[in-house]
C-alpha cells in the first residue's frame, strides 16, 4: 500500500492517503472485513481505509468500529474521533484524540458540471469564478470535496449542500489552499486541501 500522503495535522491529530495496490488477501491479513460486500473493488477500499486508521495508531481498534444509523463508523465512547474516504484506488483517513474530523477525496470528473446546481448556489458560482485558481471542472470538484469533508465532519444526519453548507472564500492556489464554508448559518469552517494526481483531498477538523 504505497504512502502518498502523510501529515502530523497536531499532536493529537494524524491524516494519510494511500494508493491501493495489494490484493484483498494483503488486508484481510491485517484487518477484519465488517460488512457484507459484494463488489470485490469496494471490498479493497473498505479494507484499505480500515488498515490506513491502524497505520495511522497503532492499535487502533478496528474490530470495535460500530456503524451509526447516519452511516457514520465511530467508536464507542469516541477514543478516537475518524473519518475514511475512498475514490478508485485511494484511501483516506485521518484520526483525532480530541478534534472532531471529517475528510473526503475526489476524482476530477467533467461529469460534476451536471450537478453543480444540486450543491452550488449562484452566488456560490460567482464566488468561484472569482476566487477559484483553476478551472471549472477543478473547481467544482473542490468544491464538492470539501462539502463531502463537513458532511462527514457533522456526521449526524443529512444536510441540504447547497443551503446548509455555503461557500465564503478560497485562498490558495491549484495545488493546496483553504476553503471556508458557513454551515447551517451558524458555524464558519475552514477546510484544508490539497490535489493530487487529478484528485482532491480534503479535511476538517474542530473541537467537541
Amino acid at each position: 500500500m504505497p504512502l502518498v500522503y502523510q501529515q502530523n495535522i497536531n499532536e493529537n491529530t494524524w491524516m494519510a492517503v494511500w494508493h491501493i495496490a495489494e490484493p484483498e488477501s494483503f488486508f484481510l491479513e491485517q484487518v477484519p472485513l465488517q460488512k457484507q460486500i459484494s463488489h470485490p473493488h469496494k471490498r479493497l477500499q473498505h479494507l484499505a481505509g480500515r488498515l490506513l486508521l491502524k497505520e495511522l495508531v497503532p492499535g487502533f481498534p478496528v474490530e470495535l468500529i460500530r456503524i451509526a444509523d447516519t452511516k457514520k463508523p465511530y467508536l464507542e465512547n469516541e477514543p478516537y474521533h475518524f473519518s475514511i474516504s475512498h475514490c478508485g484506488d485511494y484511501a483516506a483517513a485521518i484520526v483525532s484524540r480530541h478534534y472532531r474530523v471529517g475528510v473526503d477525496v475526489e476524482r476530477v470528473n467533467p461529469k460534476i458540471d451536471v450537478l453543480r446546481k444540486k450543491f452550488l448556489s449562484e452566488a456560490e458560482m460567482k464566488l468561484l469564478h472569482e476566487q477559484c485558481p483553476m478551472d471549472t471542472v477543478y473547481g467544482l470538484t473542490l468544491c464538492w470535496s470539501v462539502k463531502e469533508s463537513v458532511f462527514k465532519w457533522w456526521g449526524r444526519g443529512s444536510v441540504d449542500f447547497k443551503r446548509g453548507m455555503v461557500l465564503q472564500s478560497i485562498t490558495g492556489d491549484a495545488t493546496e489552499g483553504r476553503v471556508a464554508i458557513r454551515f447551517k448559518n451558524e458555524t464558519l469552517l475552514h477546510i484544508h486541501y490539497l490535489s493530487f494526481n487529478d484528485n482532491f483531498l480534503s479535511w476538517v477538523l474542530t473541537g467537541h
